[in-house]
């Protein structure tokens, strides 16, 4: 009976595990080497089904082609614009004005490409759009930050004071003669101050930046403050290093939106010598600078006329393109990171 009691006891111990057992690899019993069986949790990889053997609907497919389709016209009507000026400026005369030249050059010609690389007053103002871009970038990069990481902590005593009237200026400004009386009664005007100091904040890019803080965990300051650190120093040693991202992007859009400025150096600056490249182009744009004060002579007056502002555009245009790539990677993930909450 002993014996016997036993056998029962170990052989229900036996059934009670089995089950248990097939629950980890499935349900139920299955022959040995057979594959095992899809359960909630588990990713394609472990069930040995992958997302290229899934089967896809015929309305899937069709969503994919349309999609495909779309983003590549969207694709085409952006980049044609830019075509065309890059095809213009190294088109002929004849072939320009005859409205035949559309996305590839039209009579290879390259005669304004050097009249411009010549001029002087080009470089000189190419110049000063570097200058006003570096310092402009510093200055509201600075401003932001520290503004931004102040009013992320939510115990900061009238932080909603603060963000109210960050936003009150999204809306309401004192207008342009307010603003002229102000810049001249300071003594910025045909000054670098007048092109970096106005627009040094972004409110936009303001708030994008507070978000990002926001998010950021507060263990890892705490963590900072107990081992010593200050407040600059959390920021400096802590935050900043965390933020490469928002910081990249906040980069890219205060240099592009300061490389493409020119109505703060139309009003404030009087001194040809100070203006950024910008004005330079809108003055060929305008008529103001035609071919002939470019320094063009009788044989190459047509040429140069028929192609002198997309030609200035082109060149305008490249430092941002040759920069962009190189912060492309953080622009994505740096907008995303301060968009979400959690």
């Amino acid at each position: 009976m002993k014996g016997e009691t036993m056998n029962q006891a170990g052989t229900t111990e036996s059934s009670s595990t089995a089950p248990g057992t097939a629950g980890e690899e499935g349900s139920g019993s299955r022959p040995a080497g057979a594959k095992p069986r899809f359960r909630a949790g588990r990713s394609p990889k472990e069930t040995g089904v992958l997302l290229k053997d899934m089967k896809v609907s015929r309305g899937m497919r069709v969503f994919r082609m349309f999609n495909l389709v779309f983003l590549l016209v969207v694709v085409f009507l952006t980049l044609y614009p830019f075509m065309n000026i890059i095809a213009q400026s190294f088109s002929s005369e004849g072939f320009i004005n005859a409205g035949q030249v559309n996305l590839f050059p039209m009579g290879f010609n390259t005669e304004t490409y050097k009249l411009i690389l010549a001029d002087s007053t080009f470089w000189n103002n190419y110049g000063n759009t570097v200058l006003y871009t570096v310092v402009a970038t510093a200055i509201s990069m600075v401003l932001t930050t520290s503004f931004a990481y102040a009013i992320a902590k939510k115990d900061l005593k009238g932080r909603s004071v603060f963000i109210g009237i960050a936003v009150f200026t999204m809306f309401f400004n004192g207008g342009l003669i307010p603003n002229y009386v102000l810049i001249s009664s300071l003594g910025m005007r045909d000054t670098l101050w007048a092109v970096v100091l106005p627009n040094a904040i972004s409110v936009f890019n303001l708030l994008i930046m507070k978000s990002f803080f926001e998010n950021m965990p507060r263990e890892l300051e705490e963590a900072a403050a107990i081992d010593g650190l200050t407040q600059y120093g959390v920021l400096f040693k802590v935050v900043l290093p965390l933020s490469k991202a928002i910081v990249a992007t906040m980069v890219l859009f205060y240099a592009v939106a300061n490389w493409n400025s020119w109505f703060q150096a139309f009003l404030y600056l009087d001194n040809p010598d100070l203006f950024p490249v910008t004005i330079y182009l809108r003055n060929m744009i305008a008529g103001v600078t035609t071919a002939d004060s470019a320094g063009g002579t009788a044989e190459n007056l047509g040429q140069i006329a028929a192609n002198i502002q997309s030609v200035t555009i082109v060149l305008t245009v490249i430092p941002i393109l040759c920069i962009y790539p190189f912060v492309q990677k953080y622009f994505f993930t740096g907008v995303m990171l301060g968009s979400v909450k959690e």
